[in-house]
């Protein structure tokens, strides 16, 4: 009996132990097939990760290839682009310069009609008839021709600019780019003045409306500072001070060559009157034209400091305002103008009895 149950014992003993280990092995399979599920997702994931990553390698490469299949680095292709930016801008340039050509040569044409309408009506553009015009004084014509509608455009393109409320930086481009633009003017004077001064000085190059407030040939720095201000308003009380101060200034400069262009008109009168007009009026005569000669060289230099002076108060206004009042300054300085060589036009086609 007690064999019997010893033996029965280590039967359910070992029946147990093989359920256990049984239902540990079950246990065991169970969480591997869940941790090999899990590691199979994770791998799908990184293969998708990693598949679109090798997709956007991909397009990169194709976006920096060339056609013969070589891969452009990120340097070659923003001097690439650079390069097409580049040639764009040359072509409009190019586009430009040739209308340029074309406006110049219809204005030219345009004069030389004007031209030969005044002389057969026994008139000439400068006030002597007969007179030749000198070949810088006709290069000047076409020049300042040329610069005028370029002038133009830049006060149509400020124009829209202010209307379209473009941000400050943008605008100061087209400011500044104006202000340059003015200062072709006087380069352009400059070279004048050396090759014919009368001709500036006269005003020839101008219309009749703009003769009549014309000085050393050009406009009063002064009188034009009166005529901006009250287009400037509202100005704070330092820049108000600044212009006052600025009109001062150039109302000193204007007087004290207002007083040497007289000093010199009475110092040419002295020397073409002096001696006997009328008796050994040859021997005297070669003298006179010497000693007179020297003295109008200093007429040059008279109306170049005028410009000096008319260009640095531009600059000085520049430097005053904002740039939305620059802007604005600019414009009223062309439409002044503007209005002046209208009024020629009219005054010109008036009725005559």
């Amino acid at each position: 009996m007690r064999s019997l149950h010893t033996k029965e014992g280590s039967n359910l003993t070992a029946d147990s132990t093989e359920d256990s280990e049984s239902s540990s092995k079950n246990n065991s399979n169970h969480s591997s097939d869940q941790h090999g599920a899990a590691a199979n997702m994770v791998s799908q994931f990184d293969q998708g990760s990693q598949q679109q990553q090798e997709i956007q390698h991909k397009n990169m490469a194709t976006s920096s290839t060339t056609k013969s299949g070589k891969t452009l680095d990120p340097k070659t292709i923003r001097r690439l682009a650079q390069n097409r930016e580049a040639a764009r801008k040359s072509r409009l340039r190019k586009k430009a310069y040739i209308q340029q050509l074309e406006s110049s040569k219809l204005k030219l044409s345009q004069m030389e009609q004007d031209m030969q309408r005044a002389r057969s009506q026994g008139l000439f553009l400068g006030g002597v008839p007969g007179a030749n015009t000198s070949s810088g004084a006709a290069m000047f014509d076409v020049e300042y021709a040329r610069w005028l509608d370029d002038h133009g455009r830049r006060m149509a393109e400020l124009h829209g600019a202010l209307h379209a409320h473009l941000p400050d930086a943008d605008l100061r481009a087209i400011v500044d780019d104006t202000l340059t633009h003015h200062d072709e003017l006087f380069q352009l004077k400059a070279v004048a003045a050396k090759s014919d001064v009368f001709h500036l000085i006269t005003g020839v190059w101008t219309t009749p409306a703009e003769r009549c407030f014309l000085w050393m040939g050009g406009f009063r720095p002064s009188e034009l500072l009166k005529t901006l201000l009250p287009q400037l308003d509202p100005l704070t009380e330092q820049q108000v001070v600044g212009i006052c101060n600025l009109r001062q200034s150039s109302q000193q400069a204007e007087e004290a060559l207002t007083q040497g262009l007289d000093q010199l008109h009475q110092s040419l009168a002295d020397t073409m009157a002096g001696g006997s007009l009328i008796e050994d009026a040859n021997m005297s005569f070669m003298g006179q034209m010497a000693l007179a000669l020297g003295q109008l060289s200093n007429l040059e230099g008279f109306v170049i400091q005028a410009d000096n002076l008319r260009q640095q108060t531009l600059h000085q206004m520049h430097r005053i305002l904002t740039v939305r009042q620059a802007a604005r300054c600019f414009l009223a300085i062309g439409e002044y103008h503007n209005r002046l060589r209208a009024l020629s036009s009219l005054w010109a086609s008036r009725p005559r009895e």
